[in-house]
């Protein structure tokens, strides 16, 4: 018994560690109402497979992240811009970059997931 205990310990730890780092800062851009590149940043924070953290919303104030969870590389998240339906986004951390794709659902007129963006750990 002690040794499936031992075991058990172990893989969760190494499982913990192998994890991707993605507590800090990010920035991308995306393309804007207009047509010109828009300037975007996040702050990440895990706890466990729990992701918190903030961007800015269009008038400029800060938003939450809802329903973070991480599983190794891949996380999720969900942004209310107050349009009546939050957005949900679905990410791949790659050491120092993460390719975000949102999900419009029923908001995108059937668009469904739009082209990924690319955000960069801010050093």
């Amino acid at each position: 018994m002690r040794t499936f205990v031992f075991t058990v310990l172990f893989m969760f730890v190494a499982g913990m560690a192998f994890a991707a780092d993605i507590d800090g800062n990010w920035e991308g851009e995306v393309q804007g109402m207009d047509g010109n590149p828009m300037k975007i940043s996040y702050t990440f924070k895990a706890d466990g497979e729990t992701l918190t953290g903030m961007t800015k919303g269009m008038d400029g104030s800060d938003l939450s992240i809802q329903d973070g969870k991480i599983d190794g590389d891949n996380f999720s998240f969900s942004l209310d811009f107050g349009m009546g339906q939050p957005m949900k986004f679905n990410c791949i951390i790659k050491g120092d970059t993460i390719e975000m794709k949102m999900d419009m659902g029923d908001m995108g007129g059937g668009m469904g997931e739009m082209p990924p963006t690319i955000l960069k750990r801010v050093q």
